[in-house]
């Protein structure tokens, strides 16, 4: 029988998360994209009782460019995504897998039990993380 690795979300997360003011506009957004290298950017909450968003490239590309929209005159709490789905650092890999999936999407953020923002993870890197440590395990 192959035992089923065990892997938390904080093995596989990336701590290295850039964030932005909703109220910045889509241009300083680029901007941070292309300064960090990341196709996205955590959309800071207002306050404690605030969710996070994202925006992503795709979003600039589907609601900006594709409706030949101003850069400079559409702020980012225009057409990010609110709420994103969080997972906790302790989670299995393989449930935040299935999460994310369900949803059909390709990253969730990290968050401590008061709400921290700890990091971000990509269904990219637990899936691959997760055949790796499999392999690994099972001695293939």
């Amino acid at each position: 029988m192959k035992q089923e690795p065990k892997i938390k979300v904080r093995e596989v997360m990336t701590r290295e998360v850039r964030t932005i003011d909703s109220l910045a506009s889509v241009r300083e957004a680029m901007n941070k994209m292309k300064e960090y290298g990341f196709s996205s950017l955590i959309v800071d909450r207002r306050d404690t009782d605030d969710e996070y968003g994202v925006i992503a490239i795709t979003d600039i590309s589907d609601q900006v460019v594709t409706k030949n929209l101003s850069f400079d005159r559409v702020n980012v709490y225009e057409i990010m995504r609110k709420p994103i789905i969080s997972v906790h650092p302790e989670m299995d890999i393989r449930y935040a897998i299935n999460l994310i999936n369900r949803f059909k999407l390709s990253r969730a953020i990290v968050l401590d039990g008061d709400q921290n923002l700890l990091g971000i993870v990509t269904l990219r890197d637990m899936v691959l993380k997760y055949a790796i440590v499999r392999e690994d395990q099972n001695g293939q």
